[in-house]
């Protein structure tokens, strides 16, 4: 009986929605109508990113409250969610995954190693950047990049 009284008088606890993030927005953002599907595609990083990315749709941080959803294939995927540098092995999976992203499409390179290959630059088995393997619409820069940023750059392109 008493825990049902706390509830009653406790009433509705949450956090008050960040504000909206700033800065550019992709040409192609205003065209997905206010929600995106991702596809994250590991290009060869230390999973560190993933991790990132997972936690940026877990319960707390919740980017599916922004119009964001994780999907499995690149056929049903509106944007892309790039980790690592792209590896030699990497570059055409990659490049084929784009291609089956119907348009419009976006692809965001998350992380200091998808933008500039960070630790692995000049390693023999790396390609390069996700830039110079495919066209990068939007980047998250940081080692890993926070939750909050992954979860802005989401807000940035679904507009909410």
């Amino acid at each position: 009986m008493g825990l049902l009284r706390k509830i009653r008088t406790t009433g509705w606890v949450a956090e008050p929605t960040p504000p909206r993030p700033e800065g550019e927005v992709p040409d192609k953002a205003g065209q997905l109508g206010g929600s995106v599907q991702v596809r994250c595609v590991d290009a060869g990083s230390c999973n560190g990113c993933e991790i990132e990315i997972a936690a940026a749709f877990n319960p707390v941080y919740d980017a599916e409250r922004y119009g964001a959803r994780l999907v499995a294939s690149p056929r049903h995927a509106d944007m892309a969610l790039v980790t690592g540098p792209v590896t030699r092995n990497m570059a055409e999976p990659l490049r084929r995954t784009v291609a089956a992203m119907a348009e419009p499409r976006l692809v965001v390179a998350v992380g200091d190693c998808a933008i500039g290959c960070g630790e692995f630059a000049g390693g023999y088995g790396v390609e390069g950047a996700v830039c110079e393997v495919v066209p990068v619409d939007l980047t998250v820069p940081g080692c890993p990049p926070e939750p909050e940023a992954i979860v802005a750059a989401l807000r940035t392109v679904t507009g909410r």
